[in-house]
């Protein structure tokens, strides 16, 4: 193992040199690697001395044990606010967002290995890199409308470019996709047996170049093309462009509705009952926060959605977040209280706060640096 730039929580983050690559692993294990604000300060450190250090030509990102990484530790987040003030909760998304960027316009590849859970902030460590490879064991998911959160860490950028309008399905449901699927949709750029894994592993650390091409040729002689699963949601992008394509959240359940008088099929039931039992204000703004990203670079998604993550915290117009943690997380009842209850009642005014600059003297944007890069191209394979 060797040490981690100064101020780095050792602990956490393990950092592992062979000659030109650093492996970074995040090592939080019991809590399936949730990122804690230790974990991003660490890797900030880390992104940020090896891309300007001229003997790193190639970063490897992992987890230990049986996830990549569940997301970020919102519990912690939660608790931190409750004890203190909702700016506890801004520092953390801040650093996070950061993170998030300069991993999406990093100048040096970067490989993660996405071997079991990838969900939220997991997604946002890994996905806006160059190379991601899925496993048959990779579960992948943005479950924030569950949370009373939305997808964040930039996921408005890579999900809004996913095949027609996959990706407003895949935020407002909460869809898990395995490995094959991330891999047809573009989310992952190859796919490679959890067994040849470690092979590939050893392979990557020999690497001497920082050039792309050469670094993919070698993930290139250890992956395949998986087939979907019959059951695959990428089977059903025909029903899914015809309802989420629709204007509110509203008319998407609507026509979904419409499918299932129509066909037996439990997909399409499954869908109606994520979206109704998500949170109505949680799937307002993720609809629009999404639409929103399609025509943006990866740094305005980032700062839209650190706005709209600030609103989230303060709880103004609803504290779904709060409500949405404690069920999920804290007293696991699964049983939210959504406040508003009901669509009807978040009304497009309410909407267009979280869109809005937060009125606070103290507060500011999310202030990024000028990077050369504007983030990654997500390729369909379909």
């Amino acid at each position: 193992m060797a040490s981690l730039p100064p101020g780095a929580d050792s602990d956490q983050l393990l950092v592992e040199e062979n000659g030109s690559t650093r492996t970074l692993i995040m090592n939080r294990p019991k809590q399936l690697n949730a990122l804690s604000s230790a974990m991003i300060m660490g890797l900030l450190r880390c992104f940020t001395a090896y891309e300007k250090d001229d003997k790193v030509k190639l970063l490897i990102m992992k987890g230990k044990g049986r996830a990549f990484c569940a997301g970020g530790d919102v519990a912690a987040v939660v608790r931190a606010i409750n004890n203190g003030s909702w700016k506890y909760g801004a520092d953390f998304f801040r650093n996070e967002f950061l993170l998030n960027y300069i991993i999406a316009t990093y100048s040096k590849p970067q490989v993660s290995l996405l071997a079991g859970i990838v969900m939220g902030g997991g997604a946002g460590v890994s996905l806006h890199g160059r190379f991601r490879v899925t496993t048959e064991n990779t579960v992948f998911a943005m479950p924030e409308t569950a949370l009373g959160l939305f997808p964040d860490i930039g996921a408005s950028y890579f999900l809004s470019r996913l095949p027609g309008f996959y990706g407003e399905y895949v935020a407002l449901a909460g869809a898990r996709l395995d490995g094959a699927e991330m891999h047809a949709c573009g989310l992952a750029t190859h796919f490679v047996q959890l067994n040849r894994l470690p092979l590939l592993e050893e392979s990557l650390k020999k690497v001497d170049t920082s050039n792309p091409f050469a670094v993919c040729g070698i993930i290139d002689q250890f992956s395949h093309q998986p087939s979907l699963k019959e059951n695959s949601s990428l089977n059903r992008l025909e029903i899914i462009n015809k309802c989420f394509s629709k204007r509110t959240v509203e008319e998407i359940i609507s026509a979904l509705e419409q499918e299932a008088s129509n066909s037996a099929d439990e997909w399409v039931a499954a869908t109606i009952q994520s979206l109704k039992k998500a949170s109505p204000t949680s799937l307002k703004i993720s609809l629009r926060s999404i639409r929103e990203g399609r025509t943006q670079t990866v740094g305005e998604c980032l700062r839209r959605e650190y706005r709209m993550v600030c609103h989230v915290m303060r709880g103004d117009f609803s504290r779904d977040f709060f409500e949405g943690c404690r069920a999920i997380l804290v007293d696991k009842d699964r049983n939210p209280k959504w406040m508003p209850p009901r669509l009807e009642q978040v009304h497009d005014e309410a909407v267009e706060q979280y869109f809005s600059r937060i009125n606070d003297p103290q507060w500011e944007d999310l202030n990024l640096p000028a990077r050369r890069s504007h983030g990654r191209n997500i390729e369909s394979k379909l």
